[in-house]
């Protein structure tokens, strides 16, 4: 199935944010903290950069999980970062390591090789260009430094597309349900994410499905 865009790169329509926000996806943040947890090895430190942040759900978890954790949570929709303020602001356990930036990739503002992991979850099909992903993967993640970015795998056909609605997004609000369908047609394949690595010669990274709806890119940079 051909790939079509998303209709914005950001999500700051203060309705979609609120519905994201709202929504349900413990599931798919758990497996997200997973792979992190994983790929460092148990324990995370140092500064970890994460990008297309949202409401702040993950940098939250991770921040109460691993305390000598600091985390710089990029995201280019103002909106979403309104909500992600107010999470923070709501929660005790962050101790000021949670920094919020309001940037679009790329970002030069962002530390060079100023990051010992570098991760992102659901950024890479709102991307226009995704070799901005890369870019900033590669300028941004200190020698040796772990990535993982995990994003929705597009699936093979319409039918398919509507049956991933069904299973996980019948019971939320139509304005999330419109956006994760959109989502799932502007959501890069394996292969596809693969050419994009070579292009970006992040050889040392590699891809693979992690769930039935998506993909993850994982592995070191080089030292």
């Amino acid at each position: 199935m051909q790939r079509t865009p998303e209709p914005d790169e950001l999500m700051d329509d203060m309705e979609q944010a609120l519905a994201y926000a709202r929504a349900d996806f413990s599931e798919a943040n758990g497996l997200f903290v997973d792979l992190l947890e994983g790929a460092a090895g148990g324990e995370l430190n140092g500064r970890l950069l994460d990008l297309g942040c949202g409401p702040a759900d993950i940098p939250l978890a991770l921040a109460r999980r691993h305390p000598a954790l600091r985390i710089d949570a990029v995201d280019g929709a103002p909106a979403m970062l309104d909500l992600a303020r107010q999470n923070i602001d709501a929660d005790d356990t962050a101790g000021g390591r949670i920094q919020l930036m309001c940037a679009y990739l790329p970002c030069p503002d962002l530390p060079a090789h100023g990051y010992q992991t570098v991760a992102s979850n659901s950024l890479l099909h709102h991307l226009a260009d995704p070799a901005v992903m890369w870019q900033t993967v590669a300028l941004c993640g200190a020698p040796g430094a772990a990535v993982v970015v995990m994003d929705l795998a597009r699936p093979a056909s319409e039918l398919a597309v509507d049956a991933l609605v069904e299973t996980y997004a019948i019971d939320e609000a139509e304005v999330l349900r419109r956006d994760f369908r959109n989502s799932l047609f502007a959501a890069y394949t394996v292969g596809e994410v693969e050419a994009q690595l070579q292009s970006a010669g992040l050889h040392t990274l590699t891809v693979s499905m992690v769930s039935d709806r998506h993909l993850a890119v994982c592995g070191f940079l080089p030292h």
